[in-house]
C-alpha cells in the first residue's frame, strides 16, 4: 500500500523532478485532464470531488511516510488544482497551456487566503485545499480571458 500511496502522492514519479516537481506534477495532469474531457459535465464534477477526496487522503498518508510536512515531492494536490482550473472550460491546447500558465501562476504567488490556508490547515486537507484556491483563482481569470478573446476574434 505504502508503494501506490507514493505512486499516486508523486503522480507517478513526477514529483521526484529535480526541478519543479510542481510544475512537473501539473505537466502530468494533462493527459488525466484529456480524459476527463470525454466524460459529461456531470461526471467530470464527480470525478474532480472524487479524486479530490483520494488526493487529500493520499497526501496525509504520504506526509507520514516521507516524514516531511508538504513535501515538494507530493504534487497529486497540482493534479486536483489543475482540473479545477480546467473544469468546464473547452479544452483546446490555447485554453489548455492559458490554464497551465495561470495556475502556475496562482500557486507560486500564493495570494490571499492561500497562503494563510496553507499554513494553518495541517494534513492532506491542508496540502490540497491551497491548490484547490489557485485553480479557482486561475479558473476564474481563464474563463474572463476566453470571453475577452471571444469578444476580439
Amino acid at each position: 500500500m505504502r508503494r501506490v500511496i507514493l505512486l499516486l502522492a508523486t503522480w507517478f514519479g513526477a514529483g521526484y523532478s529535480p526541478v519543479a516537481p510542481g510544475t512537473a506534477g501539473t505537466l502530468g495532469a494533462i493527459p488525466l485532464l484529456l480524459l476527463y474531457s470525454l466524460l459529461t459535465a456531470v461526471m467530470y464534477g464527480a470525478g474532480l470531488g472524487a479524486l479530490a477526496l483520494l488526493a487529500c487522503w493520499v497526501a496525509g498518508r504520504a506526509e507520514e511516510i516521507l516524514g516531511e510536512k508538504d513535501s515538494r515531492r507530493i504534487v497529486i494536490d497540482e493534479v486536483v488544482g489543475f482540473l479545477v482550473t480546467m473544469a468546464y472550460v473547452p479544452i483546446t491546447w490555447v485554453h489548455v497551456l492559458m490554464g497551465f500558465v495561470l495556475f502556475r501562476g496562482f500557486d507560486i504567488a500564493k495570494p490571499f487566503p492561500i497562503r494563510m490556508m496553507e499554513r494553518n490547515i495541517s494534513g492532506g486537507w491542508g496540502i490540497v485545499i491551497d491548490d484547490v484556491v489557485a485553480g479557482i483563482y486561475a479558473q476564474a481569470t481563464l474563463r474572463i480571458l476566453v470571453s475577452a478573446l471571444d469578444v476580439v476574434s
